[in-house]
Protein backbone atom coordinates (compact mmCIF):
# COMPACT_ATOMS: atom_id res chain seq x y z
CA UNK A 1 0.00 0.00 0.00
CA UNK A 2 1.40 3.23 -1.18
CA UNK A 3 2.16 5.94 2.27
CA UNK A 4 -0.56 8.60 1.83
CA UNK A 5 -1.76 11.19 4.21
CA UNK A 6 -4.90 10.61 6.80
CA UNK A 7 -6.99 13.28 8.46
CA UNK A 8 -9.28 12.50 11.01
CA UNK A 9 -12.00 15.38 10.85
CA UNK A 10 -14.58 15.98 14.39
CA UNK A 11 -17.09 17.54 12.49
CA UNK A 12 -18.97 17.33 8.85
CA UNK A 13 -18.08 21.16 8.10
CA UNK A 14 -14.31 20.19 8.60
CA UNK A 15 -14.66 17.12 6.10
CA UNK A 16 -16.24 19.17 3.43
CA UNK A 17 -13.80 22.10 4.26
CA UNK A 18 -11.34 19.22 3.42
CA UNK A 19 -12.45 17.91 0.47
CA UNK A 20 -13.12 21.69 -1.05
CA UNK A 21 -9.59 22.59 -0.32
CA UNK A 22 -7.40 18.94 -2.01
CA UNK A 23 -10.56 18.55 -4.36
CA UNK A 24 -7.90 18.57 -7.26
CA UNK A 25 -5.89 15.98 -5.58
CA UNK A 26 -6.01 12.40 -5.67
CA UNK A 27 -7.92 12.48 -2.22
CA UNK A 28 -10.51 9.48 -1.17
CA UNK A 29 -13.18 9.39 1.57
CA UNK A 30 -13.01 6.28 3.89
CA UNK A 31 -16.27 5.21 6.30
CA UNK A 32 -15.89 1.55 7.50
CA UNK A 33 -12.97 0.51 4.77
CA UNK A 34 -14.02 -2.75 4.33
CA UNK A 35 -13.76 -1.96 0.75
CA UNK A 36 -12.24 0.92 0.08
CA UNK A 37 -8.77 -0.61 2.20
CA UNK A 38 -8.81 -3.74 0.22
CA UNK A 39 -8.75 -1.89 -2.73
CA UNK A 40 -5.74 0.15 -1.56
CA UNK A 41 -4.12 -2.94 -0.93
CA UNK A 42 -4.57 -4.90 -4.06
CA UNK A 43 -3.22 -1.16 -5.63
CA UNK A 44 -6.18 -0.42 -7.55
CA UNK A 45 -7.00 2.97 -5.54
CA UNK A 46 -4.10 4.84 -4.33
CA UNK A 47 -4.76 7.96 -3.05
CA UNK A 48 -2.57 10.74 -2.10
CA UNK A 49 -4.94 11.79 1.14
CA UNK A 50 -7.87 9.79 2.80
CA UNK A 51 -10.62 11.33 4.63
CA UNK A 52 -11.69 9.33 7.54
CA UNK A 53 -15.02 9.84 8.81
CA UNK A 54 -15.55 7.83 11.52
CA UNK A 55 -14.89 10.68 14.58
CA UNK A 56 -17.82 13.14 12.54
CA UNK A 57 -20.92 12.64 15.33
CA UNK A 58 -23.35 13.86 13.02
CA UNK A 59 -23.19 10.67 10.57
CA UNK A 60 -23.76 8.14 13.21
CA UNK A 61 -27.51 7.17 14.85
CA UNK A 62 -30.97 5.91 13.88
CA UNK A 63 -33.90 7.41 14.37
CA UNK A 64 -37.71 7.33 13.81
CA UNK A 65 -39.60 10.08 12.51
CA UNK A 66 -42.71 11.52 14.08
CA UNK A 67 -44.42 10.33 11.05
CA UNK A 68 -42.95 6.98 11.49
CA UNK A 69 -40.46 7.13 8.54
CA UNK A 70 -36.41 6.12 9.87
CA UNK A 71 -33.54 7.97 9.57
CA UNK A 72 -30.02 6.23 9.41
CA UNK A 73 -26.64 7.67 9.29
CA UNK A 74 -24.38 7.46 6.64
CA UNK A 75 -21.79 5.63 9.34
CA UNK A 76 -24.62 3.60 11.22
CA UNK A 77 -22.67 -0.39 10.75
CA UNK A 78 -24.21 -2.94 9.06
CA UNK A 79 -24.64 -4.80 12.84
CA UNK A 80 -26.15 -1.69 14.36
CA UNK A 81 -29.02 -1.92 11.84
CA UNK A 82 -29.28 -5.22 12.00
CA UNK A 83 -29.70 -5.60 15.75
CA UNK A 84 -31.26 -1.96 15.92
CA UNK A 85 -34.94 -2.48 17.67
CA UNK A 86 -35.56 0.72 15.59
CA UNK A 87 -34.83 -0.54 12.35
CA UNK A 88 -36.83 -4.17 13.10
CA UNK A 89 -39.77 -1.90 13.96
CA UNK A 90 -40.13 -0.13 10.62
CA UNK A 91 -39.19 -3.33 8.54
CA UNK A 92 -38.40 -6.51 9.92
CA UNK A 93 -37.31 -7.44 6.20
CA UNK A 94 -34.52 -4.62 6.49
CA UNK A 95 -32.82 -5.53 9.97
CA UNK A 96 -32.94 -9.22 8.23
CA UNK A 97 -31.03 -7.83 5.20
CA UNK A 98 -28.29 -6.26 6.90
CA UNK A 99 -28.00 -9.90 9.11
CA UNK A 100 -27.28 -11.31 5.63
CA UNK A 101 -24.51 -9.56 4.83
CA UNK A 102 -20.91 -11.69 4.68
CA UNK A 103 -19.99 -12.33 8.42
CA UNK A 104 -20.13 -10.53 11.56
CA UNK A 105 -16.77 -9.18 11.58
CA UNK A 106 -17.44 -7.31 8.26
CA UNK A 107 -20.92 -6.48 9.52
CA UNK A 108 -19.11 -4.87 12.63
CA UNK A 109 -16.98 -2.33 10.58
CA UNK A 110 -18.89 -2.00 7.19
CA UNK A 111 -21.63 1.40 7.27
CA UNK A 112 -24.19 1.79 5.39
CA UNK A 113 -22.83 4.94 3.77
CA UNK A 114 -19.42 3.13 2.27
CA UNK A 115 -22.02 0.23 1.05
CA UNK A 116 -23.85 2.73 -0.99
CA UNK A 117 -20.86 5.00 -2.35
CA UNK A 118 -18.78 1.97 -3.17
CA UNK A 119 -21.79 1.15 -5.52
CA UNK A 120 -21.29 -2.76 -5.61
CA UNK A 121 -25.10 -4.05 -7.40
CA UNK A 122 -23.93 -7.33 -6.20
CA UNK A 123 -24.21 -6.06 -2.50
CA UNK A 124 -27.43 -6.68 -0.18
CA UNK A 125 -28.45 -3.05 1.12
CA UNK A 126 -29.18 -1.21 -1.84
CA UNK A 127 -32.34 -3.71 -3.36
CA UNK A 128 -33.93 -3.51 0.00
CA UNK A 129 -33.51 0.52 0.44
CA UNK A 130 -35.01 0.54 -3.33
CA UNK A 131 -37.72 -1.20 -2.53
CA UNK A 132 -38.98 0.65 0.37
CA UNK A 133 -38.39 3.79 -1.21
CA UNK A 134 -35.34 5.29 0.18
CA UNK A 135 -33.49 8.14 -0.35
CA UNK A 136 -29.97 9.37 0.50
CA UNK A 137 -28.98 13.06 1.58
CA UNK A 138 -25.60 14.24 0.41
CA UNK A 139 -23.60 17.39 1.57
CA UNK A 140 -21.35 20.15 0.19
CA UNK A 141 -20.30 23.30 0.83
CA UNK A 142 -22.71 24.58 -1.17
CA UNK A 143 -25.29 23.18 0.31
CA UNK A 144 -27.29 19.72 0.52
CA UNK A 145 -29.53 17.52 -1.57
CA UNK A 146 -31.39 14.65 -1.84
CA UNK A 147 -32.25 11.88 -4.32
CA UNK A 148 -34.09 8.35 -4.22
CA UNK A 149 -31.54 5.82 -3.59
CA UNK A 150 -32.47 3.66 -6.89
CA UNK A 151 -30.89 6.74 -8.82
CA UNK A 152 -27.88 6.98 -7.03
CA UNK A 153 -26.51 4.51 -9.06
CA UNK A 154 -24.55 5.11 -12.39
CA UNK A 155 -22.60 2.15 -13.49
CA UNK A 156 -20.42 -0.06 -11.41
CA UNK A 157 -18.72 1.01 -8.77
CA UNK A 158 -19.90 4.62 -9.73
CA UNK A 159 -22.34 7.04 -8.27
CA UNK A 160 -24.07 10.46 -9.02
CA UNK A 161 -21.72 11.92 -6.05
CA UNK A 162 -20.02 14.71 -7.62
CA UNK A 163 -16.72 15.93 -5.81
CA UNK A 164 -16.94 17.88 -2.71
CA UNK A 165 -20.25 15.83 -1.74
CA UNK A 166 -20.91 13.28 0.94
CA UNK A 167 -23.83 11.12 1.59
CA UNK A 168 -24.36 12.11 5.01
CA UNK A 169 -27.90 9.62 5.78
CA UNK A 170 -30.48 7.75 4.32
CA UNK A 171 -34.27 7.92 5.03
CA UNK A 172 -37.01 5.71 3.99
CA UNK A 173 -40.42 6.89 4.40
CA UNK A 174 -43.35 5.91 6.71
CA UNK A 175 -44.80 1.93 5.41
CA UNK A 176 -48.33 2.58 4.71
CA UNK A 177 -50.11 -0.54 7.12
CA UNK A 178 -50.54 -3.84 5.84
CA UNK A 179 -46.86 -3.23 3.62
CA UNK A 180 -45.04 -6.26 3.13
CA UNK A 181 -41.63 -6.41 2.70
CA UNK A 182 -39.09 -9.42 1.64
CA UNK A 183 -35.35 -10.04 0.81
CA UNK A 184 -34.17 -13.02 -1.17
CA UNK A 185 -30.73 -14.04 -1.96
CA UNK A 186 -29.59 -16.58 -4.48
CA UNK A 187 -26.36 -18.45 -2.73
CA UNK A 188 -25.19 -21.55 -4.29
CA UNK A 189 -22.01 -20.99 -2.64
CA UNK A 190 -20.93 -19.97 0.83
CA UNK A 191 -23.69 -17.86 2.88
CA UNK A 192 -21.54 -14.80 3.42
CA UNK A 193 -20.58 -14.53 -0.58
CA UNK A 194 -22.08 -12.31 -2.73
CA UNK A 195 -25.54 -13.35 -3.88
CA UNK A 196 -25.74 -15.03 -7.86
CA UNK A 197 -28.99 -12.37 -8.13
CA UNK A 198 -30.98 -10.91 -5.09
CA UNK A 199 -34.10 -9.78 -5.02
CA UNK A 200 -36.18 -7.10 -2.76
CA UNK A 201 -39.61 -6.48 -2.94
CA UNK A 202 -42.61 -4.72 -1.06
CA UNK A 203 -46.38 -5.23 -1.67
CA UNK A 204 -49.61 -4.13 -0.22
CA UNK A 205 -53.38 -5.88 -0.90
CA UNK A 206 -56.42 -3.89 -0.55
CA UNK A 207 -59.42 -4.95 0.89
CA UNK A 208 -60.58 -6.94 -2.15
CA UNK A 209 -57.02 -9.10 -2.35
CA UNK A 210 -55.85 -6.97 -4.99
CA UNK A 211 -52.38 -5.45 -5.44
CA UNK A 212 -52.46 -1.74 -4.81
CA UNK A 213 -48.59 -1.06 -4.28
CA UNK A 214 -45.42 -2.96 -5.33
CA UNK A 215 -42.10 -2.43 -5.21
CA UNK A 216 -39.38 -4.64 -6.67
CA UNK A 217 -35.61 -4.40 -6.88
CA UNK A 218 -32.87 -6.63 -7.74
CA UNK A 219 -29.05 -7.36 -7.18
CA UNK A 220 -26.39 -8.71 -9.23
CA UNK A 221 -28.98 -8.53 -12.34
CA UNK A 222 -27.06 -5.49 -14.03
CA UNK A 223 -24.37 -2.73 -13.43
CA UNK A 224 -26.37 -1.16 -10.82
CA UNK A 225 -29.00 -2.14 -8.01
CA UNK A 226 -32.07 -2.45 -10.42
CA UNK A 227 -35.64 -1.57 -9.55
CA UNK A 228 -38.32 -3.74 -11.44
CA UNK A 229 -41.17 -1.28 -12.84
CA UNK A 230 -42.37 -3.30 -15.58
CA UNK A 231 -43.27 -5.93 -12.69
CA UNK A 232 -44.35 -4.11 -10.59
CA UNK A 233 -46.39 -1.92 -13.09
CA UNK A 234 -47.80 -5.81 -13.93
CA UNK A 235 -49.25 -6.38 -10.75
CA UNK A 236 -51.00 -3.09 -9.46
CA UNK A 237 -54.89 -3.40 -9.67
CA UNK A 238 -54.36 -7.43 -9.85
CA UNK A 239 -55.25 -10.21 -7.98
CA UNK A 240 -51.42 -12.44 -7.40
CA UNK A 241 -52.28 -15.31 -8.39
CA UNK A 242 -49.82 -17.69 -8.72
CA UNK A 243 -50.36 -16.94 -12.88
CA UNK A 244 -50.55 -13.60 -12.44
CA UNK A 245 -46.76 -13.57 -10.45
CA UNK A 246 -45.52 -16.01 -12.75
CA UNK A 247 -46.36 -13.44 -15.97
CA UNK A 248 -44.98 -10.38 -14.15
CA UNK A 249 -41.62 -12.34 -13.04
CA UNK A 250 -41.09 -13.19 -16.33
CA UNK A 251 -41.18 -9.74 -17.40
CA UNK A 252 -37.27 -9.33 -15.52
CA UNK A 253 -36.11 -11.44 -18.55
CA UNK A 254 -36.17 -7.87 -20.64
CA UNK A 255 -34.97 -5.46 -18.61
CA UNK A 256 -31.53 -7.49 -16.53
CA UNK A 257 -28.29 -7.33 -17.76
CA UNK A 258 -26.11 -9.79 -15.82
CA UNK A 259 -22.64 -10.10 -15.91
CA UNK A 260 -20.96 -14.13 -16.54
CA UNK A 261 -18.92 -14.64 -13.63
CA UNK A 262 -17.55 -17.16 -11.15
CA UNK A 263 -20.91 -17.10 -10.09
CA UNK A 264 -22.87 -18.07 -12.97
CA UNK A 265 -23.38 -16.90 -16.88
CA UNK A 266 -25.44 -14.30 -17.86
CA UNK A 267 -27.93 -16.84 -19.09
CA UNK A 268 -28.31 -18.69 -15.86
CA UNK A 269 -28.78 -15.41 -13.88
CA UNK A 270 -31.30 -14.00 -15.87
CA UNK A 271 -33.15 -17.07 -15.26
CA UNK A 272 -32.35 -17.28 -11.78
CA UNK A 273 -33.58 -13.32 -11.64
CA UNK A 274 -36.83 -14.87 -12.66
CA UNK A 275 -37.15 -17.52 -10.54
CA UNK A 276 -36.12 -15.46 -7.07
CA UNK A 277 -38.53 -12.39 -8.18
CA UNK A 278 -41.43 -14.75 -8.57
CA UNK A 279 -40.43 -16.82 -5.40
CA UNK A 280 -40.47 -13.11 -3.05
CA UNK A 281 -43.75 -11.93 -5.00
CA UNK A 282 -45.52 -15.47 -3.40
CA UNK A 283 -43.55 -14.81 -0.16
CA UNK A 284 -45.26 -11.84 0.30
CA UNK A 285 -48.57 -12.53 -1.09
CA UNK A 286 -48.88 -15.76 1.06
CA UNK A 287 -47.82 -13.93 3.94
CA UNK A 288 -50.74 -11.15 3.38
CA UNK A 289 -53.58 -13.86 2.71
CA UNK A 290 -51.96 -15.45 6.49
CA UNK A 291 -52.49 -12.23 8.09
CA UNK A 292 -56.05 -11.44 6.86
CA UNK A 293 -57.02 -14.79 7.72
CA UNK A 294 -55.67 -14.28 11.55
CA UNK A 295 -57.74 -11.20 11.30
Amino acid sequence: MRPYALHQPGSLAEALDLLAEHGDEDTHIIAGGTSMVLLMTMGLVQPERVIALRKIPELHGIGTEDDGGLTIGALATHRQLELAPEVRAYAPALSETFGKVATVRIRNQATLGGNLVHADPAQDPPPILIALDASATVRSRSGERTLPVEELFVDYLTTRLQPGEVLTAVHLPPLAPGTRAAYLKFLPRTHDDYATVSVAAALRLDGDGRCEHARVALGGAAGVPLRARVVEDALIGERPTDARIAEAAALVDGIVDPPSDARGSAGYKRRMARVWTERALRSLRDQSAQSDERQ
